[in-house]
């Protein structure tokens, strides 16, 4: 018994933990220029955006979404909670006319019940009806058999954190425990996400002058250390996602996972946003993240614990009121041409290359070299990344090869960085490493250690042999994964069979 429950332990472990976060986008339609949801659809297809939400069950838009593989969270809006908590026959009848009528056609993963109801002041006490319509829309699944493959949950903002620095004294308000704690208890026993629309980009607007641009944009040489952990940050977002770790582990809810169903950066604002709000902050925020997902790396307090994040949003939308930031969130216009390249699969690093090898900012011919400058810990956790993560093939510094001598770590390094930096669109971001990357305008090659560009055949050639590398590493994990999965599984059926004849 003993060893068919470590196989069953293993094979679950083996099938979860090799695939990293999943990467969405939201589709918020607050706006009179948009294209049709048809076309919508075809655009995220085009982009390979693999996850959407939506903020309602609009039945053209779920029509639209019929029979590709795109995963859709759906929502209630609060302006339509009350009749959920009046009768349970209103989710049902809700669920009859307004989901089923689609699924599974369209693959519906999520219901949100609510969205950020704590921060709502157009719905009367929008949070506390929040809970009562979550138990019908869930009793409503159940009649239907399909309260397990359809999760409920709400979003919530950062604001229901009474504190949230440093990450490990992390804690929930409790003007809000009237709603919180039966919310935890309801997403504990239903195994349902903990849902949070987190934006570091308002932590920066609103205080410039105490928190770093860079450490918002995932662009930190330094770290920011929590006094109570000893753990290092260098970037708000896991800093944020910690904090709510640790008020969920304070109230003794330590098995919920927590998904970010909103995140992003404006490309636009009014003038108190002017330092903040631009494209390139909007690119290098939102490329971050899908290569911080996609990668796996988890938070300090969970390393390798893959959060899953939806971008806000897919377009901009001119009906919003406030700020001009409001408006411009967009990762296309309503055109559909793109606001700035993103890669979704984050096998660029989050930019998407355009036909002639850069992303949408341009650049003029230059190279990225390791500062000299840099200490040798800062240089070999960059060199490792990007051999590693980062996806390029470091062959040319190995022994024999053309770039191995001088066999230093600062010339190691340039070679690398500068091989990330071309095949990742020549951006000022790709050339970062924390800091120990600088651009220089003159060719470093020397002898027969030639540094690419990115326009060359040469380029081309390397970012083949080294997409083609890093596939056939990710391919080759997958098999592993499955020819030890299929193992565990005989050997659990052969167990079972044990048992039987035992029992005999």
């Amino acid at each position: 018994m003993g060893k068919l429950i470590f196989s069953i332990s293993l094979l679950l472990l083996l099938l979860d933990c090799c695939h990293g976060g999943k990467v969405g986008v939201c589709y918020g339609r607050s706006a009179d220029d948009l294209p049709t949801p048809s076309k919508v659809v075809q655009l995220i297809k085009q982009h390979n955006i693999k996850y959407v939400r939506i903020y309602d069950y609009n039945s053209q838009v779920l029509k639209a979404f019929a029979n590709t593989t795109i995963e859709l969270i759906i929502g209630v809006p609060n302006s339509d909670l009350k009749p959920f908590t009046q009768s349970q026959s209103n989710a049902d009848t809700w669920l009859k006319n307004s989901v089923l009528p689609f699924y599974p056609t369209t693959k519906i993963t999520h219901i949100t019940v609510g969205a950020e109801s704590t921060d709502d002041p157009h719905t009367t006490n929008a949070s506390s009806l929040v809970v009562p319509a979550m138990q019908n829309v869930l009793t409503a699944l159940k009649k239907v058999g399909l309260s397990r493959r359809i999760k409920v949950s709400t979003t919530l903002s950062l604001g229901v954190l009474s504190r949230s620095f440093p990450p490990s004294a992390g804690a929930f308000n409790s003007s809000y425990a009237y709603f919180l704690r039966p919310m935890l208890e309801f997403l504990a026993e239903n195994q349902s996400p903990f849902m949070v629309d987190l934006y570091p980009y308002y932590a920066y607007r609103d205080s410039p002058s105490n928190v770093s641009l860079d450490y918002v944009l995932f662009e930190s040489s330094s770290e920011v250390i929590d006094p109570n952990t000893g753990l290092l940050y260098k970037n708000m977002f896991d800093a944020q996602v910690d904090a709510l770790y640790y008020a969920l582990t304070a109230l003794n809810f330590r098995t919920i996972k927590i998904m970010v169903t909103e995140t992003g950066w404006p490309t636009k604002g009014s003038p108190k946003e002017k330092g903040a709000a631009s494209p390139d902050n909007a690119e290098t925020y939102n490329a971050n993240i899908i290569r911080h997902a996609v990668t796996n790396q988890g938070t300090p307090s969970k390393p390798g614990e893959a959060v899953d994040v939806y971008i806000f949003s897919l377009f901009n939308e001119n009906r919003k009121t406030g700020l001009d930031s409001e408006r411009n969130w967009g990762l296309f216009y309503p055109d559909q041409t793109s606001v700035y390249q993103l890669d979704f699969t984050g096998k660029n690093g989050g930019f998407r290359s355009n036909s002639s090898g850069g992303n949408s900012r341009g650049r003029s011919e230059s190279w990225c070299i390791a500062s000299s400058k840099a200490s040798e810990i800062e240089l070999r956790g960059a060199l490792d990344w990007a051999c590693g993560p980062g996806n390029v093939d470091c062959t040319a510094i190995q022994p024999s090869q053309p770039c191995f001598q001088p066999d230093t770590l600062v010339s190691h390094a340039s070679f690398v960085f500068n091989s990330y930096f071309q095949q990742n669109g020549g951006t000022d971001v790709a050339c970062s490493f924390g800091g120990v990357g600088v651009k220089v305008n003159k060719d470093p090659s020397y002898d027969k250690c030639i540094y690419i560009t990115a326009g060359g055949n040469n380029t081309k050639a390397r970012n083949a042999s080294a997409l083609s590398s890093s596939a056939s590493t990710s391919h080759g994990n997958e098999s592993l994964v499955w020819i030890l999965s299929l193992w565990l599984v005989i050997s659990l059926l052969f167990s079972l069979q044990t048992m039987n004849l035992l029992a005999l």
